[in-house]
């Protein structure tokens, strides 16, 4: 029988940098912070003493995990929030005399379009581009800056490619020249796949997401380095130490704290099963009509990124729907737009417009890999345009 007609009565989902499925332990942090520490952690009485110890110990969970002190970690309600404060944050606090920020070209919509907002009001924003052969050089980044330059921000693994920026190179070269430029990453789709250490890539900020490391959506958080000013985003009660006011939501933070504390102990052994399971797909695809791999060799092995020239990504996604096989045809954020991302790594026209991007956990298996296989054969077959 088939791979494919086996699940046909469940789906093969293989769309994890959009979102992963919550782990037992996120759900059970999350139902417990609910029901039973149900407490506002601004109270003064045991109940709030209760919550707050909650978001503390999630908030050490998730320093530790960087190698950062607990109190350099802030809560927000997701990845996008901490990119807009990264951004806008340092502008605020640096930005009077230093008006240039520095970002590659690849960044997520919620540091692009922060910038382009923060262009519109007198912000210089130099993008820098991969060079011809796809990669990025440090050296075009320290170009790029001057003593004007507030912020270097990068992402350590891009969402739509998977391609891993060299992060360390660029903040290290740019800080040699110049140390008080901040800089900042964007490290949604690296943490707890990649090691993730602040000191090690050297950077001042540090942006992440709860959900995309199987805790559970509306819960993020960023890293900011002793000792930066950074203005509020967010104001009003003082909560997180006055850089993001709001109540905390106890049930997303424990559930993002539990998440990370489970995976914290395995990302090498979940990076060289992810890696098998990679390679695995490429020899699948290898001798497939009109299939091309978008997706570095030496990239995240957590995202591959092909295109089925010939045909619509939107067209050819919508048909895997049908068969139950879930993947996306770029960033979710974008929602299904072309971000432009591809075309920097020179990927472009039809080659663009048949992308689709597959992104795995260490717990997608071999059979759900083949389902989809199985399932692109068919929609090679019979989609059209």
């Amino acid at each position: 029988m088939p791979v494919l007609e086996r699940f046909e009565k469940m789906s093969v989902y293989l769309d994890n940098a959009a979102t992963t499925k919550p782990c037992k332990a996120a759900v059970e942090a999350a139902v417990a912070a609910m029901t039973e520490n149900y407490g506002n952690p601004s109270s003064l009485h045991r109940a709030g003493l209760d919550a707050q110890l909650a978001v503390d110990r999630a908030r050490k969970i998730i320093a530790d995990s960087i190698g950062v002190d607990s109190g350099c970690i802030y809560f927000t309600s997701g990845a996008t929030e901490s990119n807009n404060l990264a951004l806008r944050g340092i502008s605020g606090a640096y930005g009077r005399n230093r008006k240039k920020i520095v970002i590659s070209a690849v960044e997520h919509a919620s540091v692009e379009e922060t910038a382009s907002d923060l262009e519109k009001k007198g912000f210089e924003i130099v993008r820098v581009s991969p060079r011809e052969d796809g990669r990025f050089c440090a050296a075009d980044f320290v170009q790029a800056c001057d003593a004007s330059t507030c912020l270097v921000s990068m992402m350590l693994v891009n969402n739509e490619t998977g391609y891993i920026l060299p992060v360390k190179e660029v903040f290290s070269a740019v800080k040699r020249r110049l140390p008080e430029i901040v800089t900042h990453c964007d490290c949604v789709q690296g943490y707890m796949k990649l090691p993730v250490k602040a000191g090690a890539l050297n950077a001042d900020l540090i942006s992440l997401s709860g959900h995309k490391i199987h805790g559970v959506k509306g819960v993020g958080a960023i890293y900011i380095k002793k000792g930066m000013r950074v203005t509020p985003v967010v104001t009003g009660g003082k909560q997180e130490k006055g850089i993001r006011s709001g109540t905390e939501s106890v049930p997303l933070i424990a559930a993002f704290g539990a998440a990370a504390e489970e995976l914290a102990p395995t990302v090498s052994d979940r990076y060289e099963r992810a890696s098998g399971l990679k390679k695995l797909l490429l020899e699948k695809l290898s001798g497939m009509e009109n299939v091309a791999v978008n997706s570095p060799e030496d990239g995240s092995p957590y995202i591959i990124n092909i295109s089925v020239i010939g045909r619509r990504s939107e067209i050819m996604l919508h048909f895997l729907e049908s068969k139950g096989v879930y993947v996306s045809s770029g960033s979710a954020c974008s929602k299904g737009q072309q971000s432009g991302v591809l075309g920097q790594f020179g990927i472009k026209d039809k080659r663009a417009d048949g992308a689709l991007r597959v992104s795995i956990t260490a717990e997608t298996t071999e059979a759900e890999l083949e389902a989809f296989a199985e399932a692109l054969i068919e929609g090679i077959e019979k989609v059209r345009g």
